[in-house]
């Protein structure tokens, strides 16, 4: 009712405005006759309002269509009425969604044909990148380690490319299963044992009960674990030499924490740590942040539907919780 007496309004205003000078023209020709003029009036009103009255009831679905929101895309093939008008619409309305549908496959094409570029590309670095350590190997030092530290920072951010790729279709990509997390635990640290070598900085697993296990991905879960303790090992060099991996049970929940005593974070950074390209003032210092870890953390966590919690001081360390709630965590195996 709104947008009909909207559009119809300017209609009405001209109709009173053409009545009174009407009426006006016989008052000045000499006419006075009130009960005449107030009939006449009526007469035009009554024919006016019986006209909108007609047109909408006629074309009130057409009108109740344009207020309503549509609940999906399909609803715009819905045909509320015959008139031009409405016809019109319902036209313009098909050839439009067509064209939404059409440029969205393209840019859907494109973004496939790009995750499946980057995809091979990382793959493909992968290869020469092992050939360039196994040559390390037989140099002497301290060659030979500078040469695998610039390939291990090459490797991580590799994979950071290829997982952020993989990110616009991660719903595909996942596989939920009882994982245990001790040993992916085991797992990135044996990955990353020369990192830890090269920082002087030794993570240290703690554990309430043994074979915590939880519904996960652990694939993904993996990728999250070593971008917490990259960023836990980076951040803590020269200044402690000790991470704390924590494990326990906490009411219904599991709890995988990651603990170092490094520089933490500034207030200032604190709300911004999970937005993306976001790198803060510790990101200024540290020149190899890209600001993409923690934001990569958080939106694979928020698919798996786990928690993650972040505590930190500055000059005393962050701790970064994961919370399994007790629909995904599982008594022990």
């Amino acid at each position: 009712m709104k947008l009909f007496l909207k559009e119809h309004a300017f209609l009405l205003v001209v109709h009173i405005v053409q009545l009174i000078f009407l009426l006006l023209i016989y008052w000045l020709d000499g006419y006075r006759d009130l009960k005449l003029f107030f009939y006449a009036g009526f007469i035009i009103l009554f024919f006016l309002v019986g006209y909108l009255f007609y047109h909408w009831i006629k074309h009130r679905e057409f009108y109740r269509r344009l207020e309503s929101p549509l609940d999906s895309l399909d609803d715009t093939f819905q045909v509320a009425d015959q008139a031009p008008i409405a016809v019109a619409l319902d036209n313009l309305l098909r050839e439009q969604y067509k064209l939404y549908q059409h440029r969205l496959s393209e840019k859907e094409k494109q973004q496939e044909e790009h995750r499946k570029f980057m995809d091979q590309w990382v793959h493909q670095m992968k290869t020469p990148l092992s050939v360039i350590e196994l040559t390390a190997q037989g140099l002497d030092e301290p060659d030979s380690s500078s040469i695998r530290e610039e390939t291990d920072r090459i490797k991580n951010g590799l994979n950071t490319v290829l997982y952020m790729a993989r990110l616009r279709t991660i719903e595909q990509d996942f596989h939920i299963k009882p994982v245990n997390l001790s040993s992916i635990i085991h797992e990135v640290n044996k990955e990353n044992k020369r990192f830890y070598i090269r920082n002087q900085v030794y993570p240290k697993l703690e554990e309430s009960r043994e074979a915590i296990t939880v519904e996960t991905d652990e694939k993904w879960m993996f990728f999250i674990l070593s971008q917490l303790l990259n960023n836990a090992v980076k951040y803590s060099a020269g200044r402690s030499n000790r991470v704390l991996i924590s494990l326990y049970d906490r009411q219904k929940e599991a709890i995988l924490e990651v603990t170092d005593y490094g520089i933490g974070i500034p207030d200032t950074d604190q709300r911004r740590i999970f937005d993306p390209f976001y790198t803060g003032e510790n990101g200024r210092k540290y020149r190899e942040s890209t600001g993409m870890g923690l934001y990569l953390v958080k939106e694979i966590i928020d698919y798996l539907g786990h928690q993650i919690e972040v505590g930190t001081e500055v000059n005393s360390g962050t701790t970064v919780r994961i919370i399994f709630s007790d629909t995904q965590n599982l008594t022990a195996l």
